[in-house]
């Protein structure tokens, strides 16, 4: 007698990326906040015990389901000398827009799915788009990481944990402050050689 091939295997993998799926509408409707384990697993027609059995909980599912398009614009399109200023007004808008990338920011610190997710935008986003300003290929990781460490640091600051300067400053404010700083992890030649390691 011949046995079928478990049907199992290939349920379960149906399952996930019907919850994946449905996972991705309600964070990008609801935002990560308000979006529920129960309203993706009554999207996705599953049990919510089950988006438990296969993701563990709703940072983890997030951290899969996160897919996150910066929207960034041409760069090489602005004046050379706005470049810091067009990233970070950029930035802020995409935050106050939609919680999403926030959400994620929030998850990779605790969880590597997400952390793992935060480090494949920045390095299929912000760096090929660094390196078209820069016309610096040697040193693209560094810049875009520099970069990162001013954004996603004041990000942190601004909407995670709200200190309370980084949260009243005007956008303008904000844009004053941080351009600078940017314009020159972008532009900047390198202030020392470095040594190969």
């Amino acid at each position: 007698m011949v046995r079928e091939p478990s049907k199992r295997p290939r349920a379960a993998e149906a399952s996930k990326a019907a919850i994946l799926a449905a996972a991705r509408q309600r964070f990008a409707a609801d935002g990560y906040d308000r979006a529920t384990i129960r309203a993706i697993a009554a999207d996705a027609s599953i049990d919510p015990a089950m988006v438990i059995r296969y993701f563990g909980s709703k940072e983890k599912l997030f951290a899969q389901a996160a897919d996150f398009d910066l929207r960034l614009p041409d760069l090489t399109a602005v004046p050379r000398a706005r470049v810091g200023a067009a990233f970070v007004e950029h930035f802020l808008e995409r935050w106050e827009a939609d919680d999403t990338f926030m959400a994620l920011i929030r998850a990779a610190v605790t969880n590597d799915a997400a952390a793992k997710r935060v480090r494949g935008v920045l390095a299929t986003q912000v760096a090929p788009m660094i390196e078209r300003v820069s016309g610096d290929e040697s040193h693209t990781s560094l810049r875009a990481a520099l970069v990162a460490s001013q954004l996603l640091g004041f990000a942190l600051c601004r909407y995670a944990l709200r200190l309370g300067p980084a949260v009243t400053m005007s956008r303008d404010e904000v844009v004053g402050w941080l351009a600078p700083t940017v314009q020159r992890y972008v532009t900047a030649p390198l202030p020392v050689t470095r040594r190969p390691r």
